[in-house]
């Protein structure tokens, strides 16, 4: 033990047993604790025993009576040195003079670390708080005690100061509650002295100061100020001015209008905000286990202006689940458990300057079972109302964030063309893979897996991937703006289209089984673009040159100890990177 009392309890019935304490001493032969009897008492020395009987315990208590304060200079019945008590009790419970238990003590005890002084039994008159302040020795925390520090506290003696007279504690905690204040004139004590001081600085006593200050009991005049309100807004807040781009489309219940979508780290977000003019087209994957209904389709929309419009919804029934069932386990008939749920939802938002106009919305429907995972698809289009027409020439000519790239292959009656990257699905096969356009300022990286076998054709091989790379880009120009007209040439930029395979170089075939040079397994998309203005606030991005090219390896087959009839798998990989510069040359810099 290290404190002056300790409690153990006696587990039992304790009717007829006598509880006594005993100081122990060690035998100096043996170095042994001498044996004990059952002839103590409850006290030994200047300990006393306590017992408390109970039902099924009794609670024992041994407690030191003695100070525990160091001795100052003549002083008797107190601790000598720091380390005051080191001793061995035993406590014993006897019944009979038979022993039943025995607790084995060991007790060491430091002094306590505050000065015991002379201590005033005067009442403490607490003085006018107009005047002074009613705490003048912070520092003092222990009544009845000195504390070591604290010059202030009346009741350290002269003696116990003289410890640690030069370390007392300064400033307002050690009792300089009343120090001249930095704005005084008279003050010399700022560290860093504004310009200004002391034209204007505070002529005052020390009586009124920022510690202090006077009360006032001047006559009370009733206030005629009108309060101070303003109309609680009530979040989100209805929208009535029109929407901007960016701004989350509300409903009729002044709520989010939500779909899920897309989280930075991935993963899909049940009520993710609709954000006005701003497309997206994503894939969550769910099972019948985790499924959930989104939101009520006979939800108003808010138009933008505080009108309220209805959707439009069409429901259309999936056939062929293949493109959306990713994963199916081996379940027998009997044990499926299946149900109607939607598999795609397909929104087109009609838009006429800040407001909108229509909703129209086209719901895929289909059979899932027990066991299968499935990949929903939403999608968000926001199309013009004057952009039923074949072109789109008005508003912001620019690309937005996360619209699709605008393409065209100039070589074919046929000018449309695409731009795009891979979508795997399943196992991530290539013969499996769909694909997804390049979405502007959106930089993405895909790729898909093909199956090669140990006896692969070098060239065929080459000429294969080539193909599956080339096939993602179907076109020869890129538009320089969202509304780049197919009639004119001047609204286009080629295609800047690198060759893997260069003209001064020879392509080895190889001569080695199952490796290949020269393979090129990855498509690098080099967008460049520029922000070349604006419209009503929102950037105005044309794109300036896009470069095609293509990163080589050498393949080599992968194979265990046996080789022979196996296929292995081989990563093909496509990457989408933007790239800003400034829409004009920097001015060089002169000396």
């Amino acid at each position: 033990m290290s404190g002056p009392r300790v409690n153990s309890f006696f587990l039992g019935n304790s009717s007829g047993v006598n509880f006594s304490i005993i100081l122990s001493s060690v035998d100096e032969e043996t170095g042994k604790l001498q044996l004990a009897n059952c002839n103590g008492s409850k006290r030994a020395g200047d300990w006393h025993l306590t017992v408390t009987p109970g039902v099924n315990a009794s609670k024992v208590a041994v407690s030191l009576t003695r100070t525990l304060q160091l001795c100052l200079p003549n002083g008797t019945d107190c601790c000598v040195t720091p380390l005051c008590v080191v001793e061995t009790l035993q406590v014993l419970a006897c019944r009979d003079s038979v022993m039943l238990a025995r607790l084995l003590i060991q007790a060491e005890i430091y002094a306590n670390s505050s000065f015991t002084g002379n201590v005033s039994e005067n009442a403490t008159v607490i003085p006018n708080q107009a005047f002074q302040p009613l705490g003048s020795c912070p520092c003092d925390l222990t009544a009845g005690a000195c504390d070591v520090r604290c010059c202030c506290d009346l009741e350290c003696t002269p003696d116990l100061k003289h410890l640690f007279n030069e370390s007392c504690f300064t400033g307002v905690f050690g009792g300089d509650v009343n120090p001249p204040f930095d704005q005084l004139c008279s003050s010399q004590s700022m560290e860093y002295i504004p310009d200004w001081f002391p034209f204007l600085c505070v002529q005052s006593s020390l009586n009124n100061t920022p510690f202090l200050g006077y009360f006032y009991h001047g006559s009370i005049s009733t206030s005629r100020v009108p309060p101070f309100k303003i109309p609680l807004q009530i979040s989100p807040g209805k929208i009535f001015t029109g929407y901007r781009q960016g701004d989350p489309i509300m409903t009729e219940e002044n709520e989010y209008f939500t779909i899920p979508q897309q989280s930075v780290a991935g993963q899909c977000v049940e009520n993710a905000p609709v954000a006005y003019l701003q497309n997206f087209d994503v894939k969550c994957l769910t099972n019948l286990a985790s499924y959930k209904e989104g939101v009520p389709r006979d939800v108003r929309i808010n138009t933008g202006t505080g009108d309220f419009i209805q959707q439009n919804v069409i429901y259309r029934t999936i056939t062929d689940t293949g493109k959306f069932i990713t994963e199916s386990e081996n379940l027998h008939a009997a044990e499926v458990l299946c149900q109607n749920v939607t598999f795609a939802e397909h929104y087109i938002f009609i838009w006429k300057d800040k407001n909108i106009e229509q909703v129209n919305v086209t719901v895929f429907l289909g059979s899932l079972c027990d066991g299968e995972t499935l990949a929903q698809r939403f999608t968000v289009k926001f199309e013009s109302l004057k952009s039923t027409n074949a072109t789109e020439l008005f508003g912001n000519p620019g690309y937005q964030v996360g619209k699709p790239m605008k393409a065209a292959n100039m070589n074919v009656s046929d000018t449309s063309g695409s731009l795009n990257i891979w979508q795997p699905a399943g196992r991530g096969l290539c013969t499996l893979a769909t694909s997804t356009p390049v979405l502007f300022g959106l930089d993405s990286f895909s790729g898909c897996i093909l199956e090669v076998s140990i006896n692969e054709d070098c060239s065929l091989l080459r000429g294969n991937v080539t193909e599956k790379l080339n096939s993602l880009i179907q076109a020869t120009h890129v538009g320089k703006r969202s509304n780049s007209s197919y009639s004119d040439l001047n609204d286009w930029v080629e295609i800047i289209r690198l060759d893997p395979f260069n003209s001064d170089t020879v392509v080895s075939s190889g001569n080695l089984r199952g490796i290949c040079r020269d393979i090129p397994a990855n498509l690098n998309i080099r967008i460049i673009y520029a922000d070349v203005g604006a419209v009503q606030g929102v950037p105005w991005r044309e794109v300036l040159a896009v470069q095609i090219s293509y990163s080589t390896i050498i393949w080599q087959f992968q194979c265990g100890l046996i080789c022979e009839n196996s296929t292995s798998f081989f990563p093909i990989t496509a990457s989408v990177q933007f790239i800003k510069v400034p829409a004009q040359p920097p001015v060089p810099m002169t000396r």
